[in-house]
């Protein structure tokens, strides 16, 4: 799959990530003005199940139940 990933500063130059199928608009309950595009078109495995550059677990699993996947800050 191909997915556009966005970023949003948290604290101590930390960030917090959030990947959408490529061409999808981040999803209501995710819009949030502070979302800034990182990379568009990233291919990654349709299984894949974390993508650890961006600190997302369960990345293929979130995006079937919720149309995205998130940083899980708890993590970081």
């Amino acid at each position: 799959m191909r997915l556009d990933i966005y970023r949003r500063p948290e604290h101590d130059g930390i960030f917090s990530y959030l990947a959408v199928p490529e061409g999808k608009p981040i999803p209501q309950e995710a819009i949030n003005t502070d979302w800034e595009p990182q990379q568009k078109s990233l291919e990654v495995a349709d299984d894949a199940d974390a993508l650890p550059e961006f600190h997302i677990e369960g990345a293929a699993q979130q995006i079937s139940l919720k149309g995205y996947a998130i940083t899980s800050l708890k993590d970081m």
